[in-house]
């Protein structure tokens, strides 16, 4: 029997199948959006593209939107409970819980959101160095891991198979060699194309290498939406360092696409890096199995310095999400301004009402982005958020020069909070991210110059200019701001 012969013959009767078929799995995927989808806009939208694309609407939620019922989530969850149950009254536990004080009384509320939950408290006594740059953040960092003298912690979403990679690997393996304890965590997304000889490597020479959430793994199957978008180094539980910066030539502005790189990271050294060190413990328990704890990893902290800082961590693994609420109390919270530094804009209602309302409030708020992107859905969802920031009084720049990768926000002169999460959805709601809340105005006040700098070299937009934009254009964000939920 030939094909045409096969189709005409049951063609009518696969067809009825399929219908069925795909009636049964639009109403099990419905089910299944109602159930784990608390916030309606989400819902709407899951709902809508389950619906309207036959099977394959259900492959994408299931692939990207699941993740709070997730049996690895629900593991995590249980990990990190453990580790903390583990640890608790002992070295690490003493040295996290100890109260920074001094906080002003206004931004009590914002070190209380911080600390809710299972989160940390402020400490004080830190000593901060700040770069806005790759090559100093690199030549710090491998300097740290060359002088480290009981064990390095490293985590990074991605891990280049360059220069900077081997690098850096090369500076683990000595550390290795040394009989210094060496952990590698990466997260299997960001990092899908890590040299296997890079990890041997490392193995051979005595360290110890695991992926977040193995993405062909069978206990984990094939999540993309889980990804683990820390950049933590911890050496000896003394130094610490976090903010936006990857390993890769890219980050130090050797890829001609984007040109010259502008991030911001940072380097602690104090009692917050008690904070570093056990959030990469927990994700390291999760993925190996092996708990790390006690005082030879969360040693005694000196008091190098005078900065308030406070870490602030969050994840698909817990309802409360710390530096969504700590971003969205600290833009209401400013009084004079609010400045915001993302590559990637794709806020939920809450954040961009925040945004709207200081600047109608009188706040000067401005938001700093890419004027040329890297991923262009991400950046078209963002420039459909922008025309409500211009419409409200929000001063919109793109950073001209190259890619701008720094994620942070600024508030009066008094606070800011650095780190990993971009002002996205996925950054707040679904990845896991790390930042530090600063309650410092001399680390604000670098921070603000930095910021002031990079305006000088970006494009302001013109609301009456933006608001002329071709159709097709306006058609293209209306089309990538769908995918918000995921962005």
């Amino acid at each position: 029997m030939g094909f045409l012969d096969f189709v005409t013959r049951f063609g009518s009767d696969i067809a009825g199948s399929l219908v069925v078929l795909d009636v049964l799995v639009v109403g099990g995927t419905l089910v299944w959006v109602l159930q784990t989808k608390r916030e309606t806009m989400s819902a709407i939208a899951w709902s809508l593209t389950v619906l309207l694309v036959p099977f394959l609407g259900a492959l994408l939620f299931f692939l990207f939107g699941s993740q709070y019922i997730e049996r690895p989530l629900r593991r995590k969850q249980k990990k990190r409970s453990a580790y903390q149950r583990l640890d608790h009254g002992g070295e690490g536990h003493a040295a996290t819980a100890a109260p920074g004080g001094g906080v002003p009384e206004r931004w009590d509320t914002l070190a209380r959101l911080g600390h809710h939950g299972d989160g940390f408290p402020v400490t004080g006594g830190n000593a901060v160095a700040l770069y806005h740059d790759g090559h100093p953040a690199y030549d710090a960092m491998l300097a740290a891991i060359k002088g480290a003298e009981r064990h390095v912690h490293v985590q990074f979403f991605i891990f280049g198979n360059d220069a900077s990679g081997h690098r850096f690997m090369d500076a683990l393996c000595d550390c290795a060699r040394r009989k210094v304890e060496v952990r590698f965590l990466y997260d299997s997304i960001g990092s899908y194309n890590i040299s296997s000889r890079l990890l041997k490597q490392l193995a051979a020479a005595g360290g110890r290498a695991a992926a977040f959430l193995p993405m062909f793994s069978p206990m984990h199957r094939l999540r993309v939406n889980l990804r683990n978008h820390r950049k933590i180094l911890v050496v000896d539980g003394r130094v610490g360092f976090t903010g936006g910066l990857n390993v890769g030539d890219e980050y130090l502005g050797g890829d001609p696409a984007l040109g010259p790189w502008r991030d911001t990271h940072l380097r602690l050294e104090g009692p917050a890096v008690h904070g570093l060190q056990r959030v990469f413990l927990e994700d390291w328990f999760f993925a190996t199995e092996e708990a790390p704890h006690g005082a030879r990893y969360f040693p005694k902290p000196a008091s190098p310095g005078k900065s308030l800082v406070q870490v602030v961590h969050s994840g698909p693994d817990s309802a409360y999400k710390a530096i969504r609420e700590t971003y969205f109390a600290g833009i209401l919270n400013a009084r004079k301004r609010a400045w915001v530094a993302s590559p990637y804009f794709v806020p939920d209602a809450g954040i961009l009402d925040a945004m709207k309302l200081a600047a109608r409030s009188g706040v000067d708020v401005r938001y700093l982005g890419l004027f040329r992107p890297d991923k262009w859905i991400p950046f078209l969802a963002a420039r459909f958020y922008w025309a409500d920031l211009l419409a409200a009084g929000v001063k919109v720049y793109q950073y001209a020069p190259g890619m701008m990768h720094a994620k942070y926000v600024l508030v009066d002169g008094e606070w800011a909070s650095i780190g990993s999460a971009n002002a996205d959805n996925r950054s707040l709601l679904l990845n896991f991210e790390a930042n530090c809340q600063f309650f410092d105005p001399a680390v604000v006040a670098e921070m603000e110059q930095a910021f002031l700098k990079d305006l000088e070299v970006s494009v302001r937009l013109d609301p009456a200019v933006y608001a002329a934009r071709p159709l097709f254009g306006r058609l293209a964000e209306n089309a990538a701001r769908l995918f918000s939920p995921i962005l």
